[in-house]
């Protein structure tokens, strides 16, 4: 290389460092890049808590004069509400309030308001109709648990039945019943505009048509309740100077404040959350369940009220992680390489957004996998359904598609002949290859991981894949961003679609990627008083 081409790379070199060492400014006080704990038996923080019993939970609390709260839910998956008749069930002994959707100030919402994501969709006791089982209707506050479980058995409720719908394709097939009427056509709207997550990049109608191999599959994975050994709780109390104090299971101490002050209507600083120790959560404990009633019920009696879900409710009205259904169709030369991916997606949000527009979000992000394909298609649906509402549990959004891409490259494998190890590691992310989002490849490693896994398994692999990198082979014709068609309208493919796999003939021509197109200045990175956000890009400092 000669002198000029040296200056070019130490420049390069040095502005890379300089972006680095400012990022790291940025996250400072976030994060600490000296660690040095693989190896380590470095004790939990509150380890000796649980193992001698003395750690403190929410329940743990006995305020004195404490009222209990029980819900009264729905037993239809859809209906309308034709009468509520509550006067039995307020000359129980020991009831001193019961709450309807009336006494709710801003009886409506969704989580991800806070941040402008959606629109308010979800009241917390329903008023003129239900959508799901188990939807909370009407609240009761009694001395005892046991005075305010039997008064609100006796809560009468007169229902008229609606059609219900509980499959996503269902749900989105012309006449189908409406469930949640600020989505009229049961698909979540994003930026007001677009009723899906949408991803292109190449042309990948023409790389299927061009492969040696298609395959296309079908995977389904259903709700999961994260179960956690504490169930979903809070005691709010009046506190002084018109405050109250809120003991907490909740996972997001801050997104449940600000939660309970909107549909409360009331300053945040009206409360006092204290969380703790939290038994069991895994993204069930972030839906703000139920603070805001506890606080609405000790507002209205002046007093403290406990109200926690049973074991039951927790799996009825706690959100599960949603269930998914993912369409895959990929075009495979008999190299092995990938050359074309087509994903349909749809994720059951239930009868509510809560977080699975979010998780859409997510999943499209993550398409197609960690692997180069030079042509990539996807469409991913957040579907409403008579289902209750789902959530955030564990890599939500990602851990569903990684399920479905990890099998179809399983049998990709193996409609072709080849190790699965290898096959991954052939069309795998390189350093400098051109995602599918437009956006290149760094810092991969990919290959590297598979390498060590096989290594760690002894799992045997040909020595000319034991020597690839992912810092190798990467850029040049992989780092083309290729042409891509543009859609003249928007068109939703027929639900359904049949498994098939077939060979094409040995006359097809192999792809060749297309040439890139002019490339104009990448963008300067921006950094200054913004942060990564995973929903927007950036939030603010």
């Amino acid at each position: 290389r000669g002198a000029g081409g040296r200056r070019i790379a130490a420049r390069e070199r040095v502005e890379e460092i300089a972006m680095l060492e400012l990022r790291k400014d940025i996250f400072a006080d976030e994060r600490d890049d000296n660690l040095n704990e693989v190896g380590k038996g470095t004790q939990r923080q509150d380890m000796l808590g649980h193992v001698t019993g003395t750690s403190t939970y929410f329940n743990d609390h006995k305020l004195q004069g404490m009222l209990h709260l029980r819900v009264v839910r729905s037993a239809q998956p859809h209906a309308r509400l034709r009468r509520i008749d509550t006067s039995e069930a307020e000359r129980s002994e020991g009831v001193r309030r019961i709450i309807r959707g009336s006494d709710v100030p801003r009886n409506l919402n969704t989580l991800l308001s806070l941040i402008n994501f959606g629109k308010d969709d979800e009241p917390t006791l329903a008023v003129d109709k239900v959508r799901y089982r188990g939807e909370p209707i009407v609240a009761v506050v009694a001395e005892t648990p046991r005075a305010a479980a039997e008064a609100a058995a006796k809560v009468r409720i007169d229902y008229e039945d609606l059609p219900a719908v509980f499959d996503v394709e269902e749900a989105l097939k012309p006449g189908a019943p409406t469930v949640n009427e600020t989505y009229p056509k049961n698909t979540f709207i994003y930026h007001e505009r677009y009723d899906h997550q949408k991803l292109r990049f190449g042309d990948v109608e023409r790389g299927l048509a061009q492969a040696d191999h298609v395959l296309e599959q079908r995977y389904q994975m259903s709700p999961i309740e994260h179960a956690p050994v504490e169930t979903n709780g809070s005691i709010a109390a009046p506190d002084t100077n018109g405050r109250y104090v809120v003991y907490t299971s909740t996972q997001a101490l801050f997104f449940s404040l600000d939660t309970c002050a909107k549909i409360l209507d009331l300053p945040s600083n009206t409360f006092h959350f204290i969380g703790g120790t939290v038994g069991g959560g895994f993204g069930g404990k972030v839906d703000t369940l139920t603070e805001p009633l506890a606080i609405l019920a000790a507002m209205l009696t002046g007093r403290p009220v406990r109200y926690v879900l049973g074991r039951e409710e927790e799996m009825q009205f706690g959100p599960p992680r949603g269930a998914e259904r993912i369409y895959i169709k990929d075009g495979v030369m008999r190299d092995g390489r990938i050359v074309a991916r087509q994903i349909r997606g749809y994720f059951d949000s239930g009868a509510y957004t809560r977080l699975s527009s979010y998780a859409v979000v997510k999943c499209a992000a993550h398409l197609p996998g960690p692997y180069t394909i030079p042509n990539v298609h996807g469409d991913i649906y957040c579907v409403f359904t008579n289902r209750t509402p789902a959530t955030a549990m564990r890599g939500f959004g990602i851990t569903g598609i990684d399920f479905a891409l990890e099998c179809q490259m399983d049998k990709l494998a193996h409609l072709i002949g080849m190790d699965p190890m290898e096959f991954r590691i052939l069309n795998a992310y390189r350093d400098g290859d051109m995602k599918a989002h437009r956006r290149e490849a760094k810092n991969t490693a990919l290959i590297e991981c598979v390498q060590v896994a096989a290594e760690k398994a002894k799992w045997p692999m040909r020595e000319e894949f034991r020597r690839m990198s992912s810092r190798k082979d990467g850029g040049g014709a992989r780092a083309a961003v290729p042409s891509t068609p543009r859609e003249t309208a928007a068109t939703r493919p027929a639900p359904a679609q049949q498994r098939t796999s077939y060979d094409r003939g040995l006359s097809s021509p192999p792809l060749e990627p297309p040439p890139p197109p002019p490339q104009s200045p990448a963008p300067s990175s921006s950094h200054g008083a913004t942060r990564f956000s995973s929903v927007f890009g950036t939030r603010r400092r």
